[in-house]
């Protein structure tokens, strides 16, 4: 029996890094996959050489999701229709049409009727702190709860990095990590994703990572060939990414290892 999974991101690339492997597995194994993203994803940073002459930041972003979204087989990409607001603190977050801003029931509306046409079976948002912070990640996660709560779709699982293995691979495998700006720092990372002790689910998507490091790719403005992603020798990616983890709201207790276990 097939189900239906909606993820519901922020920026167009957050699918890549979050749950991309998840989305590859689910349309495997014969499921529905519908990706919401709340905004375009205008004020992510950029090299002017990523775009071609004439065209805007929003049109490459959304060309790339799009690129990603083949990859990864998804059957249906929506967008909320708000705007990104920067990172945490910018100016731009109190822009008008900013998600930051957004009217969470009106936000939680629009998604909830995306949720109850697909009849959604799973619904993945965000920790309750989006992860590291980011305001419209943190909104991810507030839009997502209530949604579900309008729409009935039971099954919310929050997308989270698992803070302990972040660390155990920068203390005992920094040697495979790429020489790259971007490699993340221990002492920076001590907070980003959620303690081991409170996930719930850890999916494996190791027989995916190919497509996981495709859909990276194919977001080449954000996620260029050099960076640190996709700098990363096969192996090492393997272990960095092949494992995907979230937190089940509705049963905080148990250990699973697959998101449509007993629907």
């Amino acid at each position: 029996m097939g189900y239906t999974l909606v993820t519901f991101h922020a920026h167009p690339d957050d699918e890549s890094i979050a749950t991309a492997g998840t989305m590859a597995r689910a349309k495997a194994e014969g499921h529905r996959v519908v990706l919401v993203l709340a905004t375009r994803g205008e004020l992510g940073e950029f090299s002017p050489a990523a775009l071609s002459p004439g065209e805007t930041l929003t049109e490459r972003r959304v060309a790339e999701v799009n690129a990603s979204a083949e990859v990864l087989g998804v059957d249906r990409v929506e967008y909320l229709g708000y705007r990104d607001s920067g990172m945490a603190g910018e100016a731009t977050n109190e822009d008008a049409g900013a998600f930051a801003r957004a009217d969470i029931d009106e936000a939680a509306g629009r998604l909830a009727r995306i949720l109850q046409d697909e009849h959604a079976d799973v619904l993945t948002i965000y920790d309750d702190h989006g992860g590291y912070g980011h305001p419209d990640h943190v909104n991810v996660h507030r839009v997502g709860v209530r949604a579900a709560e309008l729409a009935g779709t039971k099954r919310v699982y929050e997308s989270t990095m698992n803070r302990d293995h972040i660390q155990r691979l920068l203390a005992h495998r920094a040697d495979e990590m790429p020489d790259t700006p971007d490699v993340p720092d221990a002492a920076e990372m001590h907070d980003f994703g959620s303690p081991e002790a409170i996930i719930t689910t850890t999916v494996d998507v190791s027989k995916f990572v190919d497509r996981k490091r495709a859909s990276m790719a194919a977001h080449a403005s954000q996620i260029p060939a050099e960076s640190f992603f996709l700098a990363m020798p096969d192996e090492a990616f393997e272990v960095a990414f092949g494992s995907e983890w979230f937190i089940r709201r509705d049963a905080p207790d148990i250990r699973e290892s697959w998101i449509f276990d007993d629907l």
